[in-house]
Parts: C-alpha cells; sequence; structure tokens
C-alpha cells in the first residue's frame, strides 16, 4: 500500500526507493544456474541476454554493435550522434577524451553542430548488418521524423524513439508539429522502443501508441545531470514496477506483450538482477560497458543530452578500461567488485532465487534494506575492495 508523506499543507509526497535500498529473498527452491534462461523477446526478436548497450556515443559503434550481436546481447547506435556526422569519428573520439574538464562541454557542443548525414545513417546501418550485427538505432522524436524513412529504407531491425522523457500528449508551438507517437509506430516496418518514462499512466499510453517495448529511466545514468539541473526523476525500484505493472494491465487486456527495459543507474550484476525482479524484462547500461577495451569512449563516458547547445543535462566521466567486452558480459570475471560476467551473475541469482526464467525471476520476494551494500562490508570499504571500491 501506497503511503504519502506530508512535505507541507496541501503537499504530500509518495515514498519511492533506488535499487541500492532494495534486496531479493531467496525462496524455498534454488536451482543450478546453468538451467536459468535467460532469454527474452522484443517484438518477434528474441535475444540470449537481457542486456542493451546504451545508445551513447562512448559506448555503441558500428564494431561493437556487431560484437555485442554476436554475444547475444545488444547495442544500439545514436542516430544524432558522432557516427552520424563524421565520415571518419574516431579523431573526434580522441579529442573529446583528451581534452580538459573545462574545455569537455564547449567541445562538445562544437562537435555536435555539424548536421547529421542522412546517408551516413544509412550507411551505419548497411555496415552493421553486412557484418553480421542486429542493427538497433536510436533517435530523438525530432530526429525519428527527420529521418525516419531513411532508417527505414536502411533496414534497421530495432528503432528505439529516445528522449529525457517522452508522452502522447505533447503540446508544442503553433510553428512546430509534434511526432505522433501511435502512427510513427503503425507506419515504421520494425519494432518501435518509446521512452523515456517512470509512470504506469504514461507506460499505458505509450503501449497504447504501439510501442513494441518501453523504456524506464529519468536521470539514474552515471554521466546524467538531468536530475540536479531539471530535478526531475523517480528511483529506479519504483518507476520499473510502475510500468510494469502497467505492462501486466495492458497484457491482460490486449494479449500483447510489451517489454519492459530499466534504462540508467546499474553498474553491477547485482543491480540488474534487482531491476529484472522489480519486473524488467531487459536492461540497458553505458557506463559499465563503456570500460571496455572495445569502447569508442576510450576510458570516458558521456550522456546523450551532454552536447545540448542550450541546456547540457550529462557531464564526461573518467570509467577506465577493466576488460573486454566478452569478459564485461559473459566473463571470466578479473575484477571482485559485480562489474565484470553480468550474464553470469543474472544466472547464479537466478539460481539462488530458484528461478527458471526471467518471467519467474521477475516474482522474486523483495525486502526494503537500505544496508544491503554497507551491512559487514568495513573491511572491504577501508581497504577499497569488492563492494568498497
Amino acid at each position: 500500500m501506497s503511503v504519502d508523506i506530508q512535505i507541507g499543507q496541501g503537499k504530500t509526497a509518495r515514498r519511492t526507493l533506488g535499487i541500492d535500498e532494495i534486496a531479493l529473498v531467496p525462496g524455498r527452491r534454488t536451482l543450478d544456474p546453468s538451467l536459468a534462461d535467460t532469454r527474452w523477446r522484443i517484438g518477434s526478436i528474441e535475444r540470449e541476454i537481457p542486456i542493451i548497450a546504451s545508445a551513447m556515443d562512448s559506448v555503441v559503434n558500428v564494431s561493437t554493435a556487431r560484437f555485442l550481436s554476436e554475444l547475444g546481447a545488444l547495442g544500439v547506435l545514436n542516430l544524432e550522434g558522432i557516427q552520424t556526422r563524421y565520415h571518419e569519428p574516431e579523431p573526434l573520439l580522441e579529442r573529446i577524451a583528451s581534452v580538459e574538464k573545462s574545455e569537455f562541454v564547449e567541445l562538445m557542443q562544437e562537435l555536435y553542430t555539424k548536421p547529421i548525414e542522412p546517408e551516413l545513417i544509412q550507411q551505419r546501418i548497411a555496415e552493421i548488418k553486412e557484418r553480421g550485427g542486429m542493427a538497433a538505432v536510436s533517435a530523438t522524436p525530432a530526429g525519428a521524423m527527420k529521418y525516419g524513412e531513411a532508417v527505414a529504407e536502411a533496414g534497421a531491425d530495432l528503432l528505439f524513439l529516445q528522449a529525457t522523457v517522452v508522452s502522447t500528449a505533447h503540446l508544442s508551438t503553433e510553428s512546430v508539429n509534434p511526432l505522433d507517437v501511435a502512427e510513427f509506430c503503425r507506419e515504421m516496418p520494425m519494432p518501435v522502443i518509446v521512452g523515456n518514462c517512470v509512470t504506469y499512466e504514461v507506460a499505458l499510453d505509450l503501449m497504447k501508441a504501439g510501442a513494441a517495448g518501453i523504456l524506464v529511466g529519468i536521470g539514474p545514468g552515471a554521466a546524467c545531470t538531468s536530475r540536479g539541473v531539471l530535478g526531475v526523476g523517480v528511483p529506479q525500484a519504483t518507476a520499473v514496477a510502475d510500468c510494469a505493472a502497467a505492462r501486466e494491465d495492458y497484457y491482460q487486456q490486449t494479449g500483447n506483450y510489451v517489454s519492459i527495459i530499466a534504462d540508467g543507474g546499474l553498474t553491477t550484476g547485482g543491480d540488474i538482477c534487482k531491476c529484472i525482479a522489480c519486473g524488467a524484462d531487459a536492461v540497458m547500461i553505458g557506463s559499465p560497458l563503456a570500460r571496455a577495451a572495445e569502447a569508442p569512449g576510450k576510458g570516458f563516458h558521456w550522456g546523450m543530452a551532454t552536447p545540448s547547445p542550450v541546456l547540457p543535462r550529462g557531464t564526461r566521466i573518467r570509467v577506465g578500461t577493466t576488460g573486454t567486452l566478452k569478459e564485461i558480459l559473459t566473463g571470466p570475471a578479473h575484477l571482485d567488485d559485480g562489474t565484470h560476467n553480468l550474464l553470469g551473475a543474472l544466472q547464479t541469482s537466478m539460481g539462488t532465487l530458484g528461478a527458471k526464467n526471467i518471467a519467474e525471476m521477475q516474482q522474486a520476494e523483495i525486502a526494503i534494506a537500505p544496508s544491503l551494500l554497507t551491512e559487514g562490508k568495513v573491511y572491504q570499504k577501508a581497504q577499497q575492495l569488492g563492494m568498497g571500491k
């Protein structure tokens, strides 16, 4: 039962929870981790690993998108980033990685001012598909209106329609025609995943508009500053659970299952496990994969809204390089902090909880546990080891 807290006279607030504040409770059954089935579906597409690499220039390029497909995951290419503005993006990525902190925002605004080239959109999609990868791409609503036809002609497999907040009831000035999400979903020949949102009502509206998947999360990302700049957001555990409830109600009403994807704020295998237990079918992560040797960010990570010319809502963070994409996703792990072998962590957690598949994992018992990550970890914290890093 939701409990309202009084902020002051005439204003109450709902208590919400983040991923760090909850724990998963083992039940009466366990199973061998090798029996845990982590497959999930979005539209007609099935993937073995419920992990999606964020559509960020520091995380996904053509080669990483192809390799992630090979591993059984997904990598989403940002169609409004460096890859579609420059024929040779590598020198620009080098500049972003080498510039001083004080010069970073201005450099980003300069580099992202160059117009997007529609032919580069089609070229990048073709390059991913020619190398045997699954071409999942991302655009803002404004970008989708401009480049949707080019994306369709190029044969992209999935289109992520992304903005800080997306709704079906957007009010624009008279000079601007907003994107009709329902019409767009109907017209595109591939599944359209829409986000971001954090509430039951908006998730349900987007499902009714034809979204094949819903991205959940506003501001939790490691490089995102939206919560500080705008003061907007809902902690991920509550946001995912609310949107998953909309999925269940929509499924009961229509028989159409719409996948929920938790987007942002997840760094360890435990975070992923808890998000799925809250109701997510898959997760989208950025900074954990930006640490891969193959990542285009070269040890740095920045958000999609960072280069905004008027109000940047992201920054560049140094994440370092800790292993290969394969080691981070499927192991073997060479670190003790839960950031390597994310799939192995999920399978082991499912085994511990007795969950044979993602649907059963979504039914795991959850406890409120604000001391979960600190209880008994005095030595790890003092020595900067494991969970104390």
